[in-house]
């Protein structure tokens, strides 16, 4: 088990089913607006960033880091991609990208999934944006400031969403559940803040004309799509290497007794495992490549089509 992470997403079972469809009605909408708004403003050179976002995010997502008390924690990508892509292209990426984990990876319920995507990728994003913008033209390192308290913000948001649709789907008691995961997360946000932030002073220095939605106007050749590319083949060779402890979510279901209902199901690589590889690190990482290279594949036959539609 050392090198199998525990799910890092909502199971089947942990929502009631009344819960799951209202969240999958949310997501629908949501997305709908967010490909509408993205048809409009989609710029030339988002689209190669849209697929390189994704990627990065997919293999960051594969590493658990370590916080206290025997939990881990792991990027959600939210508020960097909103920040590199504007809100409605970045609400698109982090969509792909928890589908691309459930339907491969049994990350996270096929049923829930809808609750997925809104908590950690449409809350995320629109809270990590909201505060973001608000310092737009101001210094480097004020941005960098906001950015980390958007990105911290914004997993506490995701954290209280899900508290609440397991109250409401009579999985846990509202006064114990809230301070449970709000807590955990408090610590898995400093994670999610610093890698923000490192990866936006990075962004900023090197190429800070592809940032939000005018990047359309970036200049340059090919080296950028390249690196970034690397980038997130080296994250996956790392994921080996992550914590192997439950994430904050898992540690909450095992503390407060309802991790037993969780419903396991089936995927071509469940479990970021490949059939044919009896090495577990080398299947990881395998896994990794597969899914950078289908989030990568889908944004990118998203992001050319929605400009296809812009052009005609």
């Amino acid at each position: 088990m050392l090198y199998a992470p525990a799910p890092m997403h909502i199971p089947d079972g942990f929502l009631s089913l009344i819960i799951a469809i209202i969240c999958w009605g949310i997501t629908v909408i949501v997305d709908g607006v967010a490909i509408s708004r993205t048809n409009q403003s989609l710029g030339e050179r988002q689209v190669p960033l849209m697929g390189i976002m994704a990627a990065f995010i997919f293999a960051a997502q594969m590493i658990n880091f370590p916080v206290a008390g025997g939990t881990s924690g792991h990027l959600l990508g939210g508020t960097l991609a909103a920040i590199a892509l504007g809100p409605w292209a970045a609400m698109l990426v982090m969509t792909a990208v928890i589908a691309v984990q459930g339907l491969l990876f049994q990350d996270g319920g096929l049923l829930v999934m809808g609750a997925n995507i809104f908590n950690m990728g449409l809350l995320t994003v629109a809270v990590g944006y909201g505060l973001y913008r608000s310092v737009m033209g101001r210094s480097r390192n004020t941005k960098l400031v906001v950015a980390g308290v958007a990105a911290w913000l914004s997993v506490m948001t995701g954290a209280l969403a899900t508290s609440l649709e397991l109250w409401l789907s009579g999985t846990a008691k509202l006064d114990i559940v809230v301070p449970a995961m709000l807590s955990v997360h408090a610590l898995i946000g400093l994670g999610e803040a610093l890698i923000t932030v490192a990866a936006l002073a990075f962004i900023l220095r090197t190429r800070p004309d592809l940032l939000g939605e005018q990047s359309a106007s970036a200049k340059g050749g090919r080296g950028w799509i390249l690196a970034g590319v690397l980038i997130a083949l080296v994250v996956v060779g790392l994921s080996p290497l992550a914590s192997a402890d439950p994430d904050g979510l898992n540690r909450v279901a095992m503390d407060m007794g309802f991790i037993h209902t969780a419903q396991s199901g089936t995927g071509p690589f469940a479990g970021y495992t490949v059939p044919f590889l009896t090495s577990a690190p080398a299947a990881k990482i395998v896994a990794g490549v597969i899914g950078i290279l289908a989030v990568a594949a889908i944004v990118l036959l998203v992001g050319r089509s929605l400009r296809k539609k812009d052009r005609a």
